[in-house]
């Protein structure tokens, strides 16, 4: 009876162990998946952050500049573009200035396209050398301003100019007592052209009488060259003076005739404070914080950007301090024509300044042909020297 006893208590003591080191084994195995089961989410979480990596990647970005930051006209206002987007993505972006627009802006182009990413190119006259070096670098993506060339890896941007010279031509037809206002044109490329005809229809739709005289300088940023201008127009008596290039001395030349001044590109009314009346800007900090975006993603393609007063592309410095409410209720009566699209700019019938009819009743001018304008409407005093 006692062995029977002793033999039941052993058995139930072996069950028991048994029992106990099976359970041991499966908390084991449980322990192991579960730590199996981290090791790959960890592993996976790894990879997608990896992934990530990869589509965040920062381009390494240049831009072109025909002049200096310090011009107070066009360049500075991409150079603050570029700001924004060095600001915008944390990144140091390359600048190479006062690059002519000639042989050596290819030689620039080639040079930034071998470590960059995206090069913005920023003056009309670099077009063909953009497509030259875009040919030799199909992985960089290069964005030409105000250019009309495009291909896969080339795009180009280009603002409504003509809505913003518009609102400047209407202040100074409210403003030329006289009828007579003087314009400095730079180069006498489409942009400039369309500007001044914008500026001209503007103030002729204001002050019937208005006659605007155009002289052309040949220069972005020449001080000298382009006040010898302004004063070959001072000289014939005008009540207004609009000026193109990136300097600020056509203004000052006004200012020293007590003459109403305007510049160019961006506010310049610190180097004429008594005689500014306002001047289209630009703003090209959004679209270039959109384009690098878009790279980043991976969803850049090549096309021709165009904006204006409705993207906030295009607009006019804040007015001077003597120019009187009237004018500034005005010139904010037109600018909400034009974005509802009451008042189209280049709608017919016009003529060019030598009695032609260019756009018929009824008809207006497409940005394309705007873009490509190459005549002086009527109303304009001068002509398009001939290369």
């Amino acid at each position: 009876m006692e062995f029977r006893k002793k033999w039941i208590s052993q058995f139930l003591f072996a069950t028991f162990m048994l029992v106990l080191l099976f359970a041991l084994t499966a908390c084991s195995q449980g322990s192991d998946s579960s730590e199996g089961t981290k090791e790959k989410e960890e592993n996976t979480a790894a990879e997608n952050s990896s992934d990530d990596s990869k589509e965040k990647k920062m381009p390494r970005v240049a831009f072109v500049y025909i002049g200096v930051p310090s011009d107070g006209g066009w360049t500075k206002t991409h150079d603050e573009g570029r700001e924004l987007v060095d600001k915008t993505f944390g990144i140091k972006s390359t600048t190479v200035e006062n690059v002519p627009e000639g042989p050596d802006a290819e030689r620039v182009l080639e040079e930034l396209a071998q470590d960059h990413d995206i090069i913005f190119a920023t003056s009309y006259g670099y077009m063909d050398y953009v497509i030259n070096v875009a040919k030799k670098y199909p992985n960089v993506t290069f964005l030409h301003a105000t250019g009309y060339k495009k291909a896969e890896n080339v795009g180009t941007y280009q603002v409504k100019g003509w809505e913003s010279s518009y609102l400047a031509g209407t202040a100074a037809g409210l403003l030329a007592k006289n009828g007579k206002i003087g314009y400095v044109g730079a180069f006498p490329i489409p942009e400039v052209i369309y500007s001044i005809n914008a500026f001209t229809l503007a103030a002729k739709a204001v002050n019937p009488d208005v006659e605007v005289s155009v002289v052309w300088s040949n220069t972005w940023f020449d001080p000298t060259a382009e006040k010898q201008a302004a004063e070959t127009l001072l000289d014939q008596g005008i009540d207004v003076l609009a000026n193109y290039q990136d300097s600020p001395t056509g203004i000052q030349a006004a200012a020293e005739r007590n003459v109403w001044g305007m510049g160019n590109d961006a506010d310049m009314s610190a180097y004429a404070p008594e005689t500014y009346i306002t001047n289209p800007i630009i703003n090209w900090g959004d679209y270039y914080v959109q384009t690098v975006q878009s790279w980043i993603d991976g969803r850049w393609k090549s096309e021709s950007y165009l904006g204006g007063l409705k993207e906030g592309m295009a607009n006019i410095a804040p007015f001077g301090k003597n120019v009187p409410d009237k004018v500034k209720q005005k010139v904010e009566e037109v600018r909400k024509s034009i974005m509802s699209g009451e008042t189209v700019i280049f709608k017919g019938p016009l003529y060019d300044n030598t009695g032609q009819l260019r756009v018929a009743e009824g008809e207006s001018l497409t940005d394309e042909q705007i873009l490509s304008m190459d005549w002086l409407v009527e109303g304009v005093k001068g002509s398009i020297p001939k290369n």
